[in-house]
């Protein structure tokens, strides 16, 4: 089979899941429709998953890797302890930070062994279990040797699995984030010598590092531990070290690291992104189809529409639609004929659902506050005067875009490229004005001034509309973007076969 033009590798998102950085992706494929592309998706498990795209004619493959289901393989191998002992050395540099050096010699190891290693001798065997009371000793004899167990044998099936995998040949390959997508494309671009591309919506290590800080049963591992003492190093410093080693080895390995905004790439630099690679491409819009969009003031009957606000998005906790119910209460108060639209899809966390219906009933709501589901947002943006976003964490969220689009200003937490979208650059020339309001996290009371103070004086409406749209306009414009992208993809495949060495990479 001919090699795509571009393998995309992506973990835990397009094709399955609807919205943010699938849709992303989906754009991006249909936009560079004369390029082909194979589709590599990591899943934790081999659960039944439904579609939410079609895939676009230019896909031509779509692998799958279960990063908590790593194959049987063979029942038993002569010298499989010897294995693990070379092993050791260069998984452990890997993890302390040590870069492509580090996992090129781990490919080197394996390679004889790919088909034929799995499960069964990697994670199960005599020697395995040999290997982790050694490695116990070397990174957490302090800890509990039980809890060590089993994360390593999670870690290092995810490892084990990108490590051992079949790699599509492409051209060029594409990474969606560093983890364990980056480091198959490292590895594509270790073991192909072919340009590797890696794209951030959000920082991987930053979300991760939040996870693990909050996980509860990290914590509660950590106060069970029979020690008075803390230790030096526990199962959060591991986890979170190795995501950092993961980002640190597809830093190395990138042509280019794309990133959305600015406040992301000073994470990439604080994780060892190289300066001379980092690049900002923000995500684009349709600006042409969301502007033509015609306003609807009047209802059927020719009555004034009521003011409308609207939360576009998953009903989902990391979305914080309570913190949006919260603030439509408050308002009302000042706004009586308020409507309050949740416009997203509501199945993804049907408790979580169950609980913001719950707070509309108790609230008194049920006049005000409408949960409308998957919806096609252009039949909806013309009754909007307000665009609500009250996520605890985004990267650079495409709805403030295409509302903007519309001319419709958007009222959002402090997250991600929030306040750079709707403020404007600090370099951004000519200034063109404030194009709806930031406010703090989980803060209705906040939410609802701003939203009052925008409903309430029709000219400073009016005012961070047209900031909003031009911003959209001159910033924002998919058409722009995407030939952006188009010229990376050319730059990459017409790039010579390279091997990158760890020194090289630094």
């Amino acid at each position: 089979m001919k090699p795509a033009d571009v393998c995309l590798i992506l973990e835990g998102t397009y094709p399955y899941v609807a919205g943010g950085v699938s849709s992303w992706v989906h754009d991006l494929i249909r936009a560079q429709s004369h390029l082909t592309f194979h589709i590599v998706s990591l899943l934790p498990d081999r659960a039944p998953r439904d579609r939410r795209y079609e895939m676009p004619s230019n896909v031509t493959g779509l692998d799958h890797i279960y990063l908590q289901n790593l194959p049987d393989g063979q029942r038993w191998m002569l010298g499989s302890d010897k294995l693990f002992r070379r092993l050791e050395g260069p998984l452990r540099g890997l993890l302390h930070g040590g870069g492509m050096a580090h996992l090129a010699e781990l490919l080197d190891i394996l390679k004889p062994y790919r088909g034929k290693l799995g499960r069964r001798i990697l994670l199960n065997s005599a020697a395995a279990w040999r290997a982790v009371q050694r490695l116990y000793e070397a990174e957490m004899p302090e800890g509990s040797f039980l809890d060590f167990f089993w994360s390593w044998r999670s870690m290092m099936s995810s490892l084990y699995a990108v490590l051992l995998a079949p790699l599509p040949e492409a051209r060029a390959y594409h990474t969606i984030s560093t983890g364990y997508a980056g480091m198959l494309a490292t590895r594509a671009q270790i073991e192909t010598g072919r340009p590797m591309l890696l794209t951030e919506h959000g920082i991987y290590t930053n979300e991760r590092r939040i996870e693990i800080t909050m996980a509860d049963w990290l914590e509660e591992v950590s106060n069970l531990s029979l020690t008075l003492r803390r230790p030096k190093r526990d199962l959060k410093d591991i986890w979170i070290d190795s995501f950092l080693a993961y980002s640190h080895c597809t830093y190395q390995a990138a042509r280019e690291i794309v990133t959305l905004y600015g406040g992301n790439q000073d994470m990439q630099r604080r994780d060892g992104a190289p300066e001379h690679k980092l690049r900002i491409i923000p995500n684009g819009i349709d600006y042409a189809r969301f502007a033509a969009l015609p306003r609807v003031d009047r209802l059927p009957d020719g009555s004034l529409r009521p003011p409308t606000i609207a939360l576009i998005g998953r009903v989902v906790p990391i979305k914080d639609v309570k913190t949006f119910i919260r603030a439509a209460g408050i308002l009302r108060e000042a706004v009586p004929d308020l409507q309050a639209l949740v416009l997203g899809p509501t199945d993804e966390d049907q408790v979580y659902f169950g609980e913001c219906k719950a707070m509309v009933e108790y609230l008194g709501l049920g006049e005000t506050v409408r949960f409308l589901g998957r919806v096609k947002l252009d039949d909806w943006l013309g009754s909007i005067d307000v665009i609500v976003l009250t996520s605890i964490s985004e990267a650079q969220p495409l709805v403030i875009l295409e509302a903007g689009s519309a001319g419709i200003p958007t009222v959002a937490t402090d997250v991600g490229a929030c306040r750079e979208m709707i403020f404007g650059a600090a370099d951004e020339e000519p200034a063109l004005g404030i194009g709806g309001a930031i406010t703090p996290l989980a803060n209705p009371l906040a939410t609802a001034e701003a939203l009052e103070e925008l409903l309430r004086q029709p000219e400073m409406l009016r005012r961070a509309s047209r900031a909003i749209q031009e911003r959209v306009r001159l910033k924002y414009n998919k058409v722009d973007l995407d030939g952006l992208y188009g010229a990376l993809y050319a730059e990459a495949i017409a790039a010579p076969n390279a091997w990158l060495s760890a020194h090289e990479a630094a």
